[in-house]
């Protein structure tokens, strides 16, 4: 028997620690073998002890190999020239990528085999492995990041009383059976790459910053900054009903609610870019990256409609309550503009999600002329009426009709006899008003 190393045939003297990552390799390409008592050149040396070898060998894998890739190697001990070695059959796993536990789902410990040698996966290749394994859902595949810690979540599940244990986060989906780190488990550790970029501009356009800021960290983390950050800019003004004063925030706390909690829950994560959230004088805006789900028009979403992209995640914020049933957000940001005269917007592109709060506090131009516009017709409408009634009328009791001012009275008493529909009689406190015949 003749042995030479390819790309599936591996050969070893001994049993060495880099047994470890050939078998990796193996088992994340085509398979191979791998012939433990023989040279690199192909000379047969031999085992003393071939049952003491493969017991070894599986032993190793069991401990140092993740995920579990001892059903995918078969063991064989074969007499070549006299001599005793161990053939390992190595097939390709079904879990890929298999890595080198103590060096993680990195490229130091996950191996591929190139040529006649086993070398570090790339980043791009491990995604792709993980894709091809574990599917198209985000937050179900292993995270690239394993070294994790959730400080962040585990103080937000203790405010709400929910038991955040070892148990549970197989439950939730944070991490496998297998104990490896999901990227849902990503999203929410102190680690979470994924940011969220928030800006205060001057004015309406974005011509000049008056503030900027990204915040990082567990999306808990994240959710919870971010709110105080806009909490901090919704101001407070007041008006007056006579003698009641009615206090009225720039954005209702609702809506500014619902719009983050959909922005961190229905963003595609699967794209590294942040979201963001912009304040201007006249509205707040939040964009998501991701569009609708395939299948879901605008009309569906704001009629109640929901087809969750992170079923996970939108779980896990359900339990802590959150949010509520699935498809609420939208329909409570629109009633807590109910009656205020002001609509929030929503727009969506291919790859983008944004949700437009109008600034209650802050009136356009052209409403305003509107408004005046209303107001005036009112008035006027009001002193024809009493004139019709009276055949004349004064001053004094346009003033009392419509609760004016004497210089505003004279203002509009004057526009309407400009405009015809009045014809004044008389000069100074005996000046009269009637309707033209």
């Amino acid at each position: 028997m003749i042995f030479q190393e390819s790309e599936t045939v591996e050969l070893k003297a001994i049993v060495v620690e880099d047994i470890k990552k050939e078998i990796v390799a193996f088992a994340n390409c085509e398979g191979g073998k791998l012939y433990i008592g023989v040279q690199d050149d192909g000379t047969v040396s031999g085992l003393d002890n071939p049952d003491e070898t493969s017991l070894q060998i599986s032993n190793m894998v069991r401990d140092a190999i993740k995920p579990d890739l001892t059903m995918f190697l078969h063991y064989e001990t074969l007499t070549v020239a006299g001599k005793k070695i161990v053939a390992v059959d190595i097939h390709q796993g079904t879990e890929r990528p298999y890595y080198i536990a103590k060096k993680g789902l990195r490229p130091e410990g996950v191996y591929v085999r190139q040529g006649y040698s086993s070398v570090p996966a790339t980043n791009t290749a491990i995604r792709r492995m993980i894709k091809e394994t574990d599917g198209d859902r985000f937050e179900e595949m292993r995270s690239l990041e394993q070294n994790l810690t959730f400080e962040s979540a585990k103080k937000i599940f203790a405010q709400r009383h929910v038991t955040f244990g070892p148990v549970q986060m197989k439950t939730l989906g944070l991490v496998t059976q297998d104990g490896v780190y999901t990227n849902l488990g990503l999203l929410l550790s102190d680690q979470c790459v994924h940011t969220i970029k928030a800006a205060v501009f001057q004015g309406t356009k974005q011509n000049e910053f008056k503030d900027r800021k990204e915040f990082t960290g567990s999306l808990f983390q994240q959710m919870d900054e971010v709110y105080d950050y806009i909490d901090f800019r919704n101001q407070t003004h007041s008006t007056f009903e006579k003698l009641y004063r009615i206090d009225r925030r720039d954005y209702p706390e609702t809506a500014v609610r619902e719009a983050l909690l959909n922005l961190l829950v229905h963003r595609e994560y699967s794209f590294r870019a942040s979201s963001f959230i912009s304040l201007y004088t006249d509205r707040l805006e939040f964009t998501s990256i991701g569009g609708l789900v395939s299948g879901v028009t605008l009309k569906d979403v704001t009629m109640g409609i929901s087809v969750c992209r992170n079923v996970k995640l939108a779980n896990i914020f359900y339990r802590l309550e959150l949010i509520e049933a699935y498809g609420t957000g939208l329909i409570k940001i629109m009633d807590a503009y109910e009656g205020t005269g002001m609509t929030p917007q929503i727009e969506t592109s291919d790859n983008a999600f944004k949700i437009i709060l109008p600034n209650l506090n802050v009136i356009s131009e052209s409403v305003k002329q509107a408004q005046t516009g209303s107001e005036k017709d009112t008035s006027e409408k009001k002193v024809i009426a009493l004139t019709k009634e009276r055949g004349f009328i004064t001053r004094k009791e346009v003033e009392m009709l419509l609760d004016m001012g004497q210089s505003s009275c004279g203002r509009l008493l004057r526009k309407m006899t400009e405009n015809g529909l009045l014809i004044q009689d008389g000069k100074g406190k005996n000046t009269r008003y009637s309707l033209p015949r």
